[in-house]
């Protein structure tokens, strides 16, 4: 067999495929460059998918006469410095691009055409570039004082091969979409316009720098509701700082589409986001909802390794454990913050209902509850955090709660409280012995009794797991389960940790592990198999999630049947005490399966039903 060395074209197009693997990958790049140049305006235009024509536009440093055909050359890159002794540090990436190949990629296999003025230069200059030859700088036109104009015609023409493996127009012209629409996230100061086949489809002015700005910035790209429902974070821990907005529970979506990660200003996608965000959520959501959440972690670039793949796409973390712990904890922390805050978007879904021509509710799964923004949750009386209730309500103790047909039952129990004036109102009715009506200073609360109940007994048993710890119970005879040796390790690596939930267990040689106790609330369970879904857990999230789930599991099964049902009738007191710990208990505005516990209506809104607005 002869080694030969291939002609340099060939050997471009090869890297191409790598750093453009379609139109919106080229986009990508592009748009990281305008960015990197310090650029506050963006414009992009893309005709056909981005296969016939993508046009970048920007108000940024531009380039240099000279420089124009060095930034086609490959690894030939503004981004790097040299240090004195020749060496160039790629541990400290503090820019988006720093390959130097995104250019040269593009321009080896499509008409490429770049026209840039300088920063306080007086001509403009442009260079074209035909599946890879590169012509001489000519004296161009261009509108503004300085900037780039990046124009792509004809992407893969000299290599149709891998045209056959694009998708749709449309198809890659939602990929473009939702890449730019990344890019904006990561990027709030900057504005972004974005036209496809001649129709405006974003246009975002650059906001404000902080939290304010941010939020605007994912109102306009995530939806209006996602601003009503999002939770600030703010938190960090050795050095490593973690920001952003998460969605309530009650704000859950069919699938992990919304969930974003942004490393030092990057989008990323990372398994370690989703295994956080399912660890943080798994107490609020079913398994098959997810939540919204856009989070920004900002660390010592020496910490962080960007340079995994071409497309930069993927990032490892030195210290995968500490960002993971940071991002559950965060949101933990903001989620219990939030009180017995609940989603704001069902009751506009029940306000839609009573209109002339209402549609039918949606299914339970997509529920979420609307609440007034203007406050983060009841956290307890005077603002102190209110301890766990008990789990038996005044009253409910009894065989039945009798029923007090005369208004009086429903009088206030002291004259001198206004229980309007709490946030979940005082009790005035109960419907269908399942619905507890509540008049609030400017509007009608509705609560579901059963949901409520569930979330405050398991909330306590939570509580009591946490004070007493998990109780265990000796296996009559140890079980010995066989895993991989690598599993077996990274598992019995966690002893100590799996001990705290319950479950006992040790190295048995290679390749296995020896339980020796388990959890006493799961009962008779199937132990291997539940330390097989402990050891993918522990491979994938870094975490022992599914024993977690289990106990879970099975204190909401607990909670469940050990709450107020629907159909019991119950007192004005009894009603008033259920509103009274829900305002004191954290997360009580949704139930464990992450459906509303209720619903607020305003009496405007009420009045703009009946005309009177």
């Amino acid at each position: 067999m002869t080694i030969r060395r291939l002609p340099l074209e060939v050997v471009n197009r090869i890297a191409a495929g790598e750093v453009v693997e379609r139109p919106a990958s080229a986009v990508k790049e592009l748009v990281e460059n305008a960015i990197d140049a310090d650029a506050s305006l963006i414009e992009i235009e893309v005709d056909g998918g981005g296969l016939m024509r993508i046009l970048i536009a920007d108000n940024g440093k531009g380039l240099a006469r000279s420089e124009l055909s060095l930034a086609v050359e490959r690894h030939a890159t503004s981004k790097l410095a040299v240090q004195d002794d020749g060496s160039v540090d790629l541990l400290r990436i503090a820019t988006m691009g720093f390959r130097g190949e995104a250019l040269p990629s593009i321009g080896s296999v499509s008409r490429l055409t770049i026209a840039s003025r300088a920063e306080g230069a007086g001509d403009a200059w442009a260079i074209k570039v035909d599946g890879g030859a590169v012509s001489q700088p000519q004296p161009s036109a261009f509108p503004g004082p300085h900037g780039a104009r990046v124009e792509v015609r004809d992407l893969f023409y000299a290599t149709p091969a891998r045209l056959k493996f694009m998708k749709t127009e449309r198809a890659e012209s939602l990929a473009i979409a939702d890449e730019v629409r990344r890019q904006a996230m990561a990027h709030p100061e900057v504005g972004f316009s974005l036209d496809i086949d001649g129709r405006r489809l974003l246009r975002l002015p650059g906001e404000s720098i902080g939290p304010a700005g941010l939020l605007a910035r994912l109102a306009a790209v995530l939806g209006r509701d996602f601003h009503d429902n999002a939770i600030e974070l703010n938190q960090e821990r050795e050095g490593v700082r973690l920001s952003g907005y998460a969605g309530l529970p009650t704000y859950n979506r069919g699938n992990g589409a919304h969930q974003h990660l942004f490393v030092n200003g990057r989008p990323v996608r990372d398994r370690l986001l989703q295994g956080a965000l399912r660890g943080a959520y798994a107490d609020f959501l079913a398994r098959d909802r997810h939540p919204a959440a856009a989070l920004y972690l900002e660390l010592d670039p020496t910490q962080v390794d960007v340079n995994v793949h071409p497309a930069k796409a993927e990032v490892r973390f030195r210290d995968p454990a500490l960002v993971r712990g940071l991002i559950v904890g965060g949101l933990r922390h903001a989620l219990a913050g939030a009180g017995h805050r609940a989603s704001t978007t069902a009751s506009i879904d029940a306000l839609d209902r009573f209109r002339p021509g209402g549609s039918a509710p949606p299914p339970p799964q997509s529920y979420a509850t609307r609440h007034a923004p203007g406050w983060s949750g009841w956290t307890g009386y005077g603002g102190a955090v209110a301890p766990v209730f008990s789990q038996v309500l005044p009253g409910l103790s009894e065989t039945s709660a009798r029923h007090e047909a005369s208004a009086s039952a429903f009088a206030e129990p002291s004259p001198t409280l206004d229980l309007e004036a709490f946030p979940l109102g005082a009790a005035r009715a109960q419907v269908h012995e399942t619905y507890i009506v509540a008049q609030t200073r400017n509007g009608v609360v509705i609560v579901d009794q059963h949901a409520a109940h569930e979330r405050l007994v398991y909330e306590q048993m939570k509580a009591q797991l946490e004070t007493g710890g998990v109780t265990r119970q000796t296996l009559l005879l140890p079980q010995v389960v066989e895993l991989d040796p690598t599993d077996a390790d990274r598992v019995a690596g966690r002893a100590d940790e799996l001990a705290k939930l319950g479950l006992v267990l040790e190295a048995f040689g290679p390749g296995a592990v020896l339980v020796r106790e388990a959890p006493a609330l799961l009962g008779d369970t199937d132990i291997a198999g539940l330390v097989r879904d402990i050891a993918d857990d522990l491979a994938e999230n870094g975490a022992a999630l599914a024993l977690t789930a289990r106990l879970q599991e099975v204190c909401s099964t607990m909670a469940c049947h050990g709450s107020v049902r629907a159909g019991r009738r119950l007192t004005a007191a009894e009603m008033n005490a259920l509103l009274r710990q829900m305002e004191a208990t954290p997360h009580s505005g949704q139930c464990n399966h992450g459906r509303p516990t209720y619903v607020e209506l305003k009496l405007a809104d009420i009045e703009r039903l009946f005309g009177r607005r």
